[in-house]
C-alpha cells in the first residue's frame, strides 16, 4: 500500500507524545510499501518541532533526515536536501526550499525582509530594508 501522510501523523510518529496516535502512525507508516511525504509536510513538521517542542535546528534536521532516508519514503529529494541544509546551518527548512525553488525557476533575485534568510541564502537572496 502507498500512503501519503499529513504533518500531524509525521509529528506523532517522530515525537511519540501521544501514545495511541503514535502507535497508529507507526502502524500505517511501517506497513506501507511507500510513504509519500510532501515538502510542505516536512516544512510544517520542522516548524512544529522547533516552535512547539523546542528542538534545536540540529535535532530537527537529524530527525527529518533519519525519517526521509528510511526505506520506502518518497520525497522531492533536491528540495528536501536544500531545506535540510538551511536547517543544519541554523536557518528555516522552508527558507531552504524557497531558495531552491527560486533557483530552479531561474529567478534573478529572491527578495526577503528576513535578515537570517538573506545571510544564509545564495548571492541572489536580497534583503529588503523597510524605510
Amino acid at each position: 500500500m502507498r500512503v501519503a501522510i499529513d504533518t500531524n501523523v509525521l509529528v506523532r510518529y517522530l515525537t511519540e507524545d501521544d501514545e495511541a496516535q503514535a502507535a497508529v502512525a507507526a502502524e500505517i507508516i511501517e506497513a506501507a510499501s511507500a510513504v509519500l511525504v510532501s515538502t510542505l509536510v516536512l516544512a510544517e513538521a520542522a516548524w512544529v518541532l522547533r516552535r512547539c517542542y523546542k528542538h534545536t535546528p540540529e535535532e530537527v534536521a537529524a530527525a527529518l533526515r533519519g525519517f526521509v532516508e528510511a526505506r520506502g519514503v518518497e520525497i522531492d529529494e533536491t528540495a528536501v536536501e536544500a531545506g535540510l541544509r538551511f536547517l543544519e546551518q541554523g536557518g528555516d527548512f522552508a527558507d531552504g526550499v524557497i531558495a531552491h525553488q527560486a533557483g530552479q525557476a531561474r529567478c534573478d533575485r529572491l527578495v526577503t525582509f528576513d535578515r537570517k534568510f538573506a545571510r544564509l541564502g545564495s548571492a541572489t537572496v536580497t534583503l529588503l530594508a523597510p524605510d
